[in-house]
């Protein structure tokens, strides 16, 4: 029985080391947060990436830019110890930003870590940048590379899958949705209104009650002053002989 409880043991913990074995690298992927923003708006993304290997440092970081999906401004926050360089590439149509016409556009960015910057085994670093206007497209692929002290470079270039299942090597995406029409309500200014009809509600039931109340109240009055008259003339009529 111990035997076989020991075997069933080492079975099982084999198993889970097998699963956490294939689920840990697909959960360390670079990635881009948020993950949503608005059409025709401006984003701040931070690219996040996590160090996989046991031995070697990230080095180098390389985001491309969707060319179907261009963007006239692209900033990049300085990050410690990197360097950063953004290139432009000619757009095949040319594209309008604050009634500007823009014909070249930023297609890749590239951060190169200096001596001691590296982004070390169990360690992670994040990359900002912001992009805008934002494309009328449903989302945004960024195809990343990262390469290793070790020469070793992981390419995280697989779009997204249309069963909805996760690539071996995803890219980082941002959905984009549209935005909302003008003059339509927010969400907020929704539930201020909701909250302020509540509140007329409930002020509109209290004063209700206290008229309710002040009507008893006066109707009580009357009846107590009633019968005090009816007392008070019964005790002032003399009794007849």
């Amino acid at each position: 029985m111990k035997q076989t409880l020991r075997r069933t043991a080492s079975v099982s913990a084999l198993a889970a080391a097998f699963v956490l074995a294939l689920a840990g690298p697909a959960a360390a992927h670079v990635t881009v947060n948020p993950g949503t923003a608005t059409q025709g708006g401006y984003t701040k993304v931070t690219f996040r990436v996590p160090n996989e290997s046991d031995t070697a440092s990230t080095t180098k970081l390389e985001i491309n830019l969707p060319a179907d999906a261009p963007v006239g401004s692209v900033s990049l926050k300085p990050v410690a110890g990197w360097t950063a360089k953004a290139e432009k590439s000619k757009l095949a149509t040319p594209i309008k930003v604050h009634d500007s016409e823009i014909t070249e556009a930023v297609s890749k960015i590239t951060w190169t870590a200096g001596a001691g910057a590296e982004i070390k085994p169990g360690t992670f670093q994040e990359f900002d940048v912001s992009l805008g206007p934002l494309p009328q497209a449903d989302q945004m692929v960024f195809k990343a590379l990262q390469t290793y002290s070790d020469g070793n470079i992981v390419r995280w270039i697989d779009e997204p899958a249309t069963d909805g299942t996760e690539p071996e090597a995803p890219a980082p995406v941002l959905k984009l949705t549209a935005a909302a029409p003008e003059g339509a309500p927010t969400a907020s200014a929704e539930a201020e209104t909701v909250t302020a009809d509540a509140a007329g509600e409930e002020d509109s039931g209290s004063g209700n009650a206290l008229g309710i109340a002040g009507l008893v109240a006066g109707i009580a009055g009357l009846v107590l002053g009633l019968l005090a008259y009816r007392k008070a003339s019964q005790s002032s009529t003399p009794s007849a002989p």
